[in-house]
């Protein structure tokens, strides 16, 4: 796992004072004016698109891990649920509409996303989706560089960016 460590941040954000320490890599906490900040974990969403015996991968166009295989997904914005998260991140990065109802839980996993020197520790969850054609365009080039779709039986773990979802597709090879 991936340590944030002290050496990210080095000031209080409420005083400015640098006496901050990190208490268990998750607790940011001032000794001058007992200001306490959780850096907790964020929400996030992938689906796991399948199409015969094939799942889509999308290649980073981006860090973290640009050029490496992900799955199309995001972040849980506020006051959304995971479903309708997953809805909005396919809509924006595949412009494909579906709906809740069209998604099937998989399951969760712990992420580790590091974003400009900080280690956005994640819980991502999983869903799964059929689909009756495969397809599908790159609605977000900033985001994905290519889609690819990999016969089960030949995705390559090492490809994979995340951690996360290398643990979620190897259970499913």
């Amino acid at each position: 796992m991936q340590e944030i460590g002290t050496n990210f941040f080095h000031y209080c954000p409420n005083c400015g004072s640098q006496l901050v320490t990190y208490e268990n890599n998750f607790k940011l906490h001032c000794t001058f004016c007992d200001f306490v900040l959780y850096h907790n974990i964020a929400a996030a969403v992938a689906v796991i698109f399948k199409f015969e015996n094939q799942i889509l991968f999308t290649v980073r166009n981006v860090d973290p891990d640009k050029g490496k295989w992900d799955l199309p997904g995001g972040f849980i914005d506020p006051n959304e649920t995971a479903e309708e998260a997953a809805c909005r991140e396919i809509k924006e990065e595949l412009g494909l509409t579906i709906q809740p109802s069209d998604l099937k839980y998989h399951t969760t996993a712990p992420n580790n996303y590091l974003y400009r020197n900080v280690a956005y520790r994640t819980m991502d969850i999983f869903f799964e989706c059929n689909l009756s054609s495969k397809h599908i365009h790159i609605a977000a080039a900033d985001e994905i560089k290519q889609l690819l779709w990999v016969p089960i039986s030949d995705i390559d773990l090492n490809q994979i960016g995340f951690s996360s979802i290398r643990k979620v597709i190897g259970c499913l090879l």
